[in-house]
This record gives structure tokens, sequence and C-alpha cells, in this order.
């Protein structure tokens, strides 16, 4: 027998050891790495996830030794790199350090090299060329396991990188975008105070007046009346705003029926409609048992309707509520819609309201089974501007508030078919929001 044959038969003898012994290196290689106190991680994982593609690296280094051409020789070497690289990317997602995973293969080595060792002592008449193939194998198949692992870490190092990168890019353009909004809708609210400051300044100057008659002076009077509760209500909304983007308004979760809420709360602001001879339509089941903040949602609730109210000429306001229908999801909706002018999104109409526009469409897309909220038709002139009054700070309260609540918040609208604003609540919250 030549010394070629009697080397592959002695590897091939080796390969079919190794084949036989596979559970048990694979179960020294788990208490060796057991041992070792700078590899933590494993211990907390399952046998199956420990072990992982190690039993196909194996088997590959195993069929490697008996190859008998170069090619059979070769794809056993790639089925090695490819079983090291996926072996890499399984410890990365079980949270390893790369440290951790090439400490791995060093045992891993240590354990396959006693292996041979222990052949090579029982089998002495072993072709002498034989072992040292065998050892060069070895170190090859684990220097290119340390390899392929690492080159996983790499790649999966670089993919993450670049898309927090990318998060961190549109984190920055969203916080600009709000900076931009909040700006302008404080821009509004100093234009408010200043102009309900003015009407206060002149109605004061007509009433100190000592030449201004009766009646020049009672209608002075009145108009510092509605000035300084104009005043009142802003800077209570302004103060209000402060709180909630400070973090310092709370949750308190109780059950109420929301029904009964609504409808007391449209009875109190019903005169304010009756003066303008517009209509206040109420509609919803009798009764809505739901959980939530019940001062919170009625706030929400009167802002919209207030909002509403400073949109529309003629017609009115509609506001209703009900349960909504989502698989797997408890849900009901609040819903204010007016016969207002209404307007294109990018108009020059309030940036918050533009901007709920535009979450309403990425909602929309999210969710493209959803349907959008119902809108009334205009019965107000297009051309007619909206009454002052602060509606961007009221809106700004509402959008805090809904994130407050855990509700969305969506707006329809187009030119002749007024203004709806949706919000979407949960019927009932985890034990962590109570």
């Amino acid at each position: 027998m030549s010394d070629s044959t009697s080397i592959k038969e002695g590897l091939a003898g080796l390969a079919r050891h190794l084949a036989t012994q596979r559970t048990a290196i694979v179960q020294a290689w788990r208490r060796s790495v057991e041992a070792d106190p700078e590899l933590a991680t494993s211990s907390n994982l399952s046998r199956a996830q420990f072990t992982d593609h190690i039993p196909r690296v194996l088997a590959a280094f195993e069929r490697r030794l008996q190859a008998r051409d170069p090619i059979e020789k070769e794809v056993a070497t790639e089925d090695q790199r490819t079983s090291a690289a996926d072996h890499g990317v399984h410890r990365w997602q079980q949270g390893y350090y790369q440290r951790e995973t090439i400490r791995e293969w060093g045992h891993l080595q240590c354990c396959l090299l006693n292996e041979l060792e222990a052949f090579a002592l029982a089998h002495p008449d072993l072709q002498p060329t034989a072992m040292p193939i065998a050892r060069r194998a070895l170190v090859r198949l684990c220097g290119e396991g340390v390899c392929e692992s690492a080159g996983s870490y790499e790649r999966l190092q670089r993919g993450e990188a670049a898309s927090r990168v990318r998060e961190l890019e549109w984190a920055l353009l969203q916080l600009q975008r709000l900076e931009r909004q909040r700006a302008e809708s404080w821009r509004e609210v100093s234009h408010d105070l200043r102009g309900t400051v003015g009407a206060v300044a002149t109605a004061s100057t007509v009433l100190v007046h000592q030449q201004v008659d009766d009646p020049q002076r009672t209608a002075a009077s009145r108009s510092l009346q509605r000035s300084v509760e104009s005043l009142r209500t802003l800077l209570s909304d302004m103060m209000d705003l402060a709180r909630l983007e400070a973090g310092q308004e709370q949750l308190r979760v109780a059950p109420f029926d929301v029904a009964e809420l609504l409808r007391g709360y449209c009875e109190m602001v019903r005169p304010l409609f009756q003066q303008r001879a517009l209509f206040l339509k109420v509609e919803g089941p009798e009764a809505l048992a739901v959980e939530g903040d019940a001062p919170k949602v009625q706030r929400i609730a009167q802002n919209l309707v207030l909002n509403a109210l400073q949109a529309t000429q003629r017609g009115g306001v509609r506001l209703s509520w009900d349960v909504r229908s989502a698989p797997g999801v408890a849900q009901w909706l609040l819903c204010v819609q007016d016969t207002g002018p209404g307007f294109e999104a990018g108009s020059p109409a309030a940036p918050l309201e533009d901007a709920v526009l535009e979450a309403t469409a990425e909602l929309h897309e999210a969710e493209p089974r959803a349907p959008a909220a119902p809108t009334l038709r205009s019965q107000s002139d297009a051309d007619v501007p909206r009454e002052a009054g602060g509606e961007g700070i009221g809106l700004s309260i509402v959008k805090r508030l809904c994130e407050l609540l855990e509700a969305s918040l969506e707006m329809e609208t187009a030119p002749g078919s007024g203004s709806t604003f949706r919000v979407v609540f949960p019927r009932a919250y985890g034990a962590a929001s109570r």
C-alpha cells in the first residue's frame, strides 16, 4: 500500500471516529465554555441554542478529512465557511460580544485537538503524516470559523450602524419640524395676546375718559369684559400646554360613561351656538362605558368643538361618538365635524392643522383598510377668515392630550366639504397606566 493511500485511509478512519464522537465533542465543548469565567452569555441559552450550527461545522470537517479529490475538499470547505458564518449571526442575535464568540471557537479547537490526540494514541500504526495533516485542517477550520464569525459581526454592525444613522437623521428632521411648528404656534399665541391686550387697553382708555357718554362707556365695558375673559382663557391654555410639554400632567384612568360626559358638555356650550344661529348636533349610543381620564377627554372635545365653532360661519357642528371595530383591539372614537370652508393641504392654514393632515396621511398609509373620517358639506364662505382666539394652541393641547391618552388624532378636510377631526381612543388601559 502506498503512503498516499495509507494517509487517505488514516484520515478517513479519523473522520469516521469523529462522526461517532460528535455528540461527545459538543458536550465537552459546552462544559469547557461553561467553566470559562469570561463567558457568561452562554448560560442563558438552551442546549439547542448553544449547539446551533456547530454539528454542521463538524460534519463538514469530517467530509474534508476524507475527501478523495480537490472538488470534494472545496465543497466541504465552503460548507464549513457557511456554517461558521451562520453561527456568527446566531451568536450576534443571542447578544454575544464578538470576543465571546472567538473564545468559544478556541474552546472548540481544544476539544477537537484532544479528540485527535486520543485517536492518535489509540492507533499507533497510523501513518505518521496523517495527524499533521489533520491538525493543519483543524487549525484552518477554527481559523475560518473565527474569520467568518468576525465577518458576520462586522456586516451586522455596519447594517445596524447605518440603520441607526437613518433613524437619527429621521428623528432629527422630525424634531426640527416639531420645533418649527411649536415656534409658529407660540408666534400665533403671542399675536393673539397682543391683540387681546390691545383691546383691553383701548377699552380701559375709553372708560377713564371723562367726556365719554354712557352708551360708549357701556360698549367699552362690555368689550373690556370680553377681552379679559379671552385673555384669561388664553393664559389658561398656555399654562395647560406648558404643563403638558413639561410632562407634568398625569394620566388618571378610571371607568366612566363617555356618552353622558359628552352630552353634558354639549348642553353646556349649546348657548354659544344659539347666539350665532348655528346648529350643534349630538349623536352616539345612549351609553358607552370606557376607561380613561374623563376630564382630559372632555378637554379634547372642548378644544375641538371650539375650534370648529371658530371655523364656521353658517351651518354648524356635529359631535359624535361610537365604538370602533378593529381586529383584536377595543377602541372608541370621538368625531367633530363642521360646515366651515375647509382647505387644501399645504394651504395657508394653521401649521398644526397641516401637521395633523400629514399625520393622518401617514396613518392611512400604515392602515390602508381604515376608512377615512367623513366630512360635512361646507356652508361657509371660503374667503371669510376665522375668528381670532388661539385655535393653534387649542390644537396643540389636543395633540399633547392624545399622546398622553394613547389616542390617534386624524383630520379630513377639503375646500367645499368642511373639516372633520377624529380621535380614536383605547377602551381600556393596562395596569401600568393606572
